[in-house]
């Protein structure tokens, strides 16, 4: 059975969004007062949407019924007495497998959701029409609550691209370590953390090993966010307790919030209508997007040229790519989302878009594959994550996802994974003249920073490095260290830089 919903004695005069008071069950007096925290995730999350433009109208254009439920005007913001909020929750309690008692915790949460952050709450809500079936679909599929699909609001609020400041990703927010003991691939090309379908199936696997150690869904929910080893640690410092309310304490901070602010969220999205809330309008809904399979490596740039998305959609729709192009190789399956009216278009012109660089781009029918190559390195005395990630040309914070570290320090001897990438080429290169390229003038000197002969390119309109450095064999880090280009640089049209020749 359930517990019986705990009597508040009194509220407290100021109320922010952790706020203070004292509870009284039938058995032990809990306080659910946590320090604030400087930087509360759950509200980070929902911020991370003023980033994210993958909305109609701009940023986030929001469409009010014209007879809305209540009447309430566009710009009302109801607000309710805290029996009202109790109340509601006891409706839903009634028949949910969690146990969603309200307390003064939540109550920031709800106003938070329901008052402060109306905005980024709409966005939320339009992002919902493109996950949700598939959280529910798996969810059932798993045979686990359909309400944890709202656990994917605490964590990223819908976001794909999330990052956490702790080096969580995506929309299910998974760790390095504990994505890949669920399956979940990282690489310098792929992160299988914001796969939305692959990490969704992650977590249910993982939702299911959580329940399987401690048979209590809110234990399910603070372990998820805190792991369980942290749970342990709470049931043996509170003396032996087993239920949520009774460890929190105990808890980290973090997770002290994250319950109260599951239980706020299953409140929010069952009564948005009374608290006149709607949703901004999608580009994007779930039956609006599908899945083919690429045959051969690709890039969104080749795959925008040709069927008229821009790149940014793209991105969004398929946000495991690191680097903006679909690899290809014998262990796994390449997987591309795109709208559903743009499938067939790919299909028909599938060979087209495979070959959109020797069309258009490239001086002769040359085209460059990239291999990704894992390699292990052991770190020498003397060598820290920098040095090594200028000798790869990776960056520290791949260095740090590949291998799961959090700090910047590595010990001598450690042994560390790193991705590198060599280029080969897939087709036969024809003579220049059958196909004129871009302006190239090649002269023969010897530059101060490397060692051989290098020549002139003049950037065309459009140009990027990456793209000059397919274009002539070369990767895009030699051209930087040739040109002496730093952090902040800039290519216009009629820009002469140096291209490295052998």
């Amino acid at each position: 059975m359930k517990k019986l919903n705990f009597l508040f004695l009194f509220t407290t005069l100021f109320f922010c969004l952790f706020g203070t008071g004292t509870v009284l069950s039938g058995f032990s007096q809990v306080s659910y007062a946590p320090d604030t925290l400087k930087d509360d995730p759950i509200a980070a999350a929902l911020d991370s949407l003023y980033r994210l433009n993958f909305f109609e109208k701009g940023y986030a254009k929001i469409l009010y019924p014209k007879n809305t439920k209540f009447h309430f005007a566009p710009d009302s913001v109801p607000r309710y007495d805290e029996m009202v909020f109790e109340a509601r929750l006891n409706k839903i309690d009634a028949i949910s497998p969690f146990d969603l008692q309200y307390n003064t915790v939540v109550k920031g949460y709800i106003e938070m959701y329901t008052i402060r952050k109306r905005e980024l709450v709409s966005r939320m809500m339009a992002l919902s029409q493109l996950y949700f079936p598939m959280f529910e679909e798996q969810l059932d599929k798993y045979n686990l609550p359909l309400e944890l699909k709202y656990l994917a609001i605490c964590e990223s609020a819908l976001n794909p691209m999330a990052k956490s400041h702790s080096g969580a990703m995506g929309l299910w927010q998974f760790m390095y370590p504990t994505g890949k003991m669920f399956g979940l691939k990282v690489s310098s090309y792929v992160d299988e953390r914001c796969d939305p379908y692959k990490s969704t199936v992650a977590a249910c696997e993982y939702f299911q090993y959580l329940y399987g150690l401690f048979g209590d869904w809110q234990m399910v929910l603070a372990a998820y966010n805190c792991g369980p080893g942290n749970i342990n640690k709470a049931i043996r410092r509170s003396g032996g307790k087993k239920t949520y309310w009774e460890i929190r304490p105990y808890l980290p901070r973090e997770t002290q919030g994250y319950v109260p602010a599951f239980i706020a969220v299953n409140y929010m999205m069952n009564y948005t209508s009374e608290h006149n809330l709607y949703s901004a309008v999608p580009k994007k809904t779930f039956l609006q997007v599908d899945t083919l399979t690429v045959k051969k490596q690709i890039s969104f740039e080749q795959i925008s040229a040709v069927l008229g998305i821009p790149v940014e959609e793209i991105q969004y729709l398929n946000p495991s790519y690191r680097k903006l192009v679909i690899p290809v190789t014998e262990e796994s399956v390449s997987i591309l989302t795109l709208p559903s009216n743009k499938i067939g278009e790919f299909v028909t012109n599938e060979d087209k878009i495979y070959n959109y660089y020797k069309k258009d781009t490239i001086s002769s029918k040359d085209v460059l594959a990239i291999q990704e190559v894992r390699k292990t390195h052991i770190v020498k005395k003397g060598e820290h994550l920098s040095s090594i990630a200028k000798k790869y040309g990776c960056t520290v914070s791949e260095i740090k996802t590949w291998n799961g570290i959090t700090t910047s320090s590595v010990k001598q001897g450690k042994k560390l994974i790193i991705y590198t990438y060599a280029k080969k080429q897939t087709t036969k290169v024809l003579p220049p003249q059958e196909k004129p390229g871009p302006k190239v003038v090649t002269e023969t000197q010897t530059n101060k920073n490397t060692s051989g002969n290098f020549k002139y390119y003049t950037v065309q309109k459009g140009d990027s490095l990456y793209k000059i450095a397919l274009r002539n064999k070369t990767t895009v880090e030699k051209i930087k260290a040739l040109n002496n280009f730093g952090e902040k640089y800039s290519l216009f049209p009629g820009q002469k830089i140096k291209i490295a020749t052998m």
